[in-house]
């Protein structure tokens, strides 16, 4: 029977998984881009699935690019899929277009050159990993155009390495708007519990924009359409079975069986023996051939392949290989020839002898360690390292693993340096001139490895590594200088400072290494920096600025710019209480990092700089700051790193601040800041009175362990948002939620308390408002007056309770410098107001019954509380354009109560024009309201009527529906108690009505009162 080869047919089934991968392809044009995970057995037809998808997406007009991973051992070539991806991309993959805008990136961005150009020497001291994660999805977002998106295929991912995988986990976490779709397949049965992809495959899945696909074997319809497509007509029942029962749905598995022979009563029952027994009728030549192609793996050049053939002496490769594409078992890609299953070299390799290996092994080394034409050796260091080792031949190993380690720094791929590292020092005693081969000794390596184990995320190995090094040390000079380096590695860790004696011991170690270590040399410089840092985290604020100071005054000696940097960046916490001498300390510190070439220490500096400014109360120049340093973010590719997130959040309050609360999407924003985003965005939702504001802060509580800042800002915001809404108990709650949850996270005396104490008294304030106003006081000696009162006693406790908590951590929370900035300064100030208001409404409420609102008793509480108010607005006045108008706002509530109207009028009058102007609706209709119960002549808060009542008799009519008293009356609408009287008399007259409850029902039946 003549079988005919899977890819020659159309595809079978898979009609569900195509729609859905063109469904996300068409989604990416529009804007929202996708990664769709493709995971199945091997040979159940991945590859064939995403080839027909790749190009069915190309006839619609986008643009495919399809990449692999490849088996190289446990390390692997950092980034190679993404390499090869930008490789095709600046050759036209995208269009000429796409080409040049991405070969322009590549220019401007050393970590991308270094990674595109194998031969480059520069070092990556300019560069952060972020900047070159930042690159790649720059260089992919360019490539994608809305009429023109791109797919990324990117195959065999379970051969990724740990370099890719990070750039896939940045790629998905970051996704915005671009106009690109990544689909990577992988082998489900690889994929084990153990496995290193397998933790990534979970975290991608929690990914809204991210789909998991699992491919499933053909059922037994599926498989009989296959197979009768392979073999140009049905297979004969018994045939059938047995190709069913034996490949339980593989496509592949399937199709080899058909190409041995279905109607054989001797099928092999294992894909490997099919597999065997096919390659068994090539010509010894063709296999001898193929089984050296195995070794370089899937994929291999087919220069490098004839070489290495020609190094084992097989004879005729020339024939061999045009056999082995005849017979499909190779493909032609390129300048590689390609298994047309990665199961076929896998299955050949395994049938290779452990001498056979090893020999082929040696081969492919012989060849790659030779130079091309441009004077760089034709393989990869991790190339040359993996074929020495599987090899055996321990000095190259040894030496190729040196390079890789080298090459894979410069790459930033600090996982793969780390292994590589690890690999040199565990061939280190099998290696007798070890040290002469590579020129330096087992100590450095042992360091280098622990710094690349820090830069990988691994502080305990990095401790272990970094330990292991200065222990090797016999020179005492030597030890010495290398114990900032360990203190640095323990102070990385999580936990360090709370082991008890940790930080005592690494103080003293680090005071012990500076009596030996030589004057202005860069490691007693560094020492002294690191100390300088340590002492501050202790509060040792004097031994701290000594350190510094002498760090600061060698370094710029000696030209020492990165710990220059550093201690200019301690220097300026220790001077906090004066922002100018601080600020200028961080634009010396900037510089300094700028000359290191460490960007993420300037973009600290950056952001330090920025929120000096702002929490001195100089908003204008924080905004310049702030405006400066996104500005450069961008031009280093930082975008969102933390220091820049944090820059983007002051930008945020600072916006809020100055009144302006234009509604900002989440648009741009990458997955991993998108809540801390929309935390900081909470603030000008809650003064806008979005209606759905609760909802949004209820969905980030969960959210909370992961920041404590998200915590702080979008739950301080909620508490706001529920007094807005009228539940006053679940604000007061929520306030002291957070209190408790960033006391555990934080420190319990940690500044943004003072903010949630004033607004958990502004809640309890407005309790006892509502309970005023709603006339729930009840009469004398009543169960409802006792239940009351003893609601009011309890509100007065919890108010001054928590205005004593706001005091102490101004006191003992206090920044160090021990200046309480404007902002802290403004809210305990408002705070003190918020209790002064809680007191007054409580006191003016608990007046004897029928008495008349004279003012004598709670006159005099309003008049305490009208002039910590006018205080709390002067205390807003540098910049804090809402809090200013709310605060006139109760400023004008309190001047009402004291009886002073014209003052009153004047200050509401203000806050209801700076709340309409700014568009914060709540605040505007609370102004509107108290104008309307005090009647205050305010621009359109003034009614007209086509009742006979007046506008005041219609607002006692109001309220006497409500079921209050005269006096309540009074109290709601700051007059006497007779002249209520005389309202109600009034009103009952002109409806007809012999009583309040008439009336009451009369106003209803004309449309006086809403239902």
């Amino acid at each position: 029977m003549q079988v005919r080869r899977s890819a020659t047919i159309p595809l079978v089934s898979r009609q569900e998984q195509v729609s859905s991968l063109l469904l996300a392809v068409g989604r990416a044009s529009a804007g929202r881009p996708g990664f769709v995970l493709v995971g199945g057995d091997a040979g159940v037809g991945k590859t064939r699935l995403i080839s027909h998808v790749a190009q069915a997406a190309e006839q619609a007009g986008a643009s495919a690019v399809v990449v692999h991973c490849v088996d190289l051992g446990q390390v692997g070539i950092p980034y190679l899929p993404f390499t090869d991806a930008l490789t095709q991309l600046q050759a036209g993959a995208a269009g000429p277009e796409a080409a040049a805008r991405v070969a322009e990136l590549v220019a401007e961005r050393p970590a991308l050159w270094r990674l595109l150009e194998p031969g480059g020497t520069g070092g990556a001291d300019h560069d952060e990993r972020l900047q070159l994660f930042e690159g790649i999805g720059r260089s992919l977002a360019l490539s994608g155009v809305p009429e023109r998106p791109l797919v990324l295929v990117i195959e065999d991912a379970h051969w990724a390495d740990a370099s890719t995988r990070d750039v896939l986990r940045f790629l998905a976490a970051r996704a915005r708007s671009e106009n690109v779709l990544i689909v990577v397949t992988y082998r489900t049965d690889d994929v084990d519990r153990r496995h290193p992809l397998r933790p990534l495959l979970a975290e991608l899945s929690r990914l809204e924009h991210v789909e998991r696909m699992d491919l499933q074997p053909f059922d037994e319809d599926e498989l009989r359409e296959f197979t009768t497509a392979l073999a140009g007509r049905p297979l004969a029942p018994a045939g059938f079975a047995e190709v069913l029962d034996r490949s339980e749905g593989n496509a592949f598995f399937a199709e080899e069986l058909l190409d041995a022979g279905p109607d054989s009563a001797s099928l092999p029952w294992t894909l490997t023996e099919v597999l065997r027994t096919r390659l068994e009728r090539l010509d010894p030549e063709v296999q001898q051939v193929l089984r050296i192609a195995s070794v370089a793996g899937r994929r291999v050049r087919e220069d490098l392949l004839r070489a290495a053939a020609a190094r084992w002496g097989a004879p005729d490769v020339d024939a061999a290989l045009r056999e082995a594409v005849t017979q499909q078992v190779l493909v032609v890609c390129d300048s590689c020839l390609e298994f047309r299953h990665a199961l076929l070299a896998e299955a050949l390799y395994a049938d290779l002898l452990p001498g056979e290996r090893s020999a082929v092994h040696r081969a492919y080394l012989a060849v790659i360690e030779q130079d091309g034409s441009d004077g760089v050796p034709i393989g990869s260091a991790a190339e040359r390292a993996h074929h020495a080792f599987e090899g055996h031949d321990l000095p190259a190993a040894l030496s190729a693993s040196r390079d890789a380690a080298l090459r894979a720094r410069r790459l930033l791929a600090p996982e793969e340096e780390l292994k590589h590292w690890e690999q040199v020092l565990a061939l280190w005693e099998s290696v007798p001139d070890a040290e002469e081969r590579i020129g330096e000794d087992r100590v450095s390596v042992a360091l280098s490895a622990g710094e690349a184990a820090a830069r990988a995320g691994d502080p305990m190995r990095a401790v272990k590594l970094t330990r292991r090094a200065v222990e090797g040390v016999d020179d005492p000079v030597r030890r010495a200088g290398l114990q900032h380096v360990l203190v640095h590695r323990y102070v990385d860790l999580p936990t360090w400072d709370e082991t008890p004696g940790q930080v005592e011991a690494a103080i003293a170690d680090l005071r012990a290494a500076l009596k030996t270590l030589p004057e202005r040399s860069p490691e007693r410089i560094w020492t002294n920096a690191l100390l300088a840092r340590i002492a501050m985290i202790v509060d040792q604020d004097d031994d701290a600025r000594v350190h510094a100071a002498c760090a600061i005054e060698e370094a710029r000696a000696t030209g020492q710019s990165g710990a220059l940097a550093a201690a200019l960046s301690t220097l300026a916490v220790l001077d906090v209480a004066d922002p100018d001498r601080a600020a200028a300390l961080l634009d010396e510190a900037r510089s300094a990092a700028v000359e290191a070439g460490d960007v993420l220490t300037e973009m600290r500096t950056l952001y330090n700089a920025t929120a000096n400014r702002f929490y001195a109360g100089e908003l204008d120049a924080a905004e310049q700051r702030v405006r400066h340093a996104l500005a450069r973010a961008e031009e280093l590719g930082l975008a969102w790193s933390v220091s820049t997130v944090n820059l983007r959040i002051l930008q945020e309050v600072m916006l809020y601040f100055r009144g302006d609360l234009t509604a900002r999407t989440a648009e741009g924003v990458p997955a991993t800041s998108r809540h801390i985003m929309d935390a900081s965005r909470m603030y000008a939702a809650v003064a806008r009175g979005d209606d759905d504001v609760l909802a949004r802060g209820e969905a980030l509580l969960d959210h909370w362990q992961n920041d404590g800042q998200i915590a702080l800002l979008g739950g301080g915001s909620m508490v706001d948002a529920l007094t807005w809404a009228g539940r006053y108990d679940d604000a007061a709650a929520l306030a002291v939620r957070i209190t408790d949850h960033l006391g555990e996270v934080w420190t319990e005396v940690f500044l943004g308390r003072i903010w949630l104490s004033a607004l958990a008294i502004a809640a309890l304030a407005d309790a006892a408002e509502a309970d005023r106003s709603a006339g729930r006081v009840g009469a004398p000696g009543s169960a409802a007056a006792t239940a009351v009162e003893s609601r009011a006693a309890a509100r007065i406790e919890s108010g001054d309770s928590l205005l004593a908590i706001a005091r102490e951590t101004a006191q003992r929370g206090r920044p160090r410098g021990g200046v309480l900035g404007p902002e802290g300064k403004a809210w305990l100030q408002r705070a003190t107001a918020e209790n002064a208001r809680l007191h007054a409404v409580v006191g003016q409420g608990q007046g004897p019954a029928g008495d008349e609102n004279d003012g004598s008793t709670s006159g005099g509480l309003w008049r305490e509380a009208a002039e910590e108010w006018q205080q709390t607005v002067n205390a807003f006045d540098f910049g804090y354009r809402y809090e200013v108008a709310r605060s006139r706002y109760r400023w004008a509530e309190a001047l009402l109560g004291a009886g002073e109207r014209e003052a009153a009028e004047v200050e509401a009058a203000e806050a209801l024009s700076e709340a309409e102007d700014m568009g914060a609706k709540p605040l505007a209709e609370a102004v509107r309201a108290l104008a309307r119960r005090a009647r205050l002549d305010l621009p359109g808060v003034r009614r007209a009527t086509a009742s006979t009542l007046t506008d005041r008799e219609e607002e006692v009519l109001g309220l006497v529906a409500q079921g209050l008293s005269n006096r309540q009356i009074g109290e709601r609408l700051f007059i006497s108690t007779k002249t209520v009287s005389v309202h109600v008399s009034n009103l009952l007259a002109k409806l007809g009505a012999s009583g309040r409850a008439e009336a009451v029902s009369l106003a209803h039946q004309r449309g006086l009162l809403e239902v």
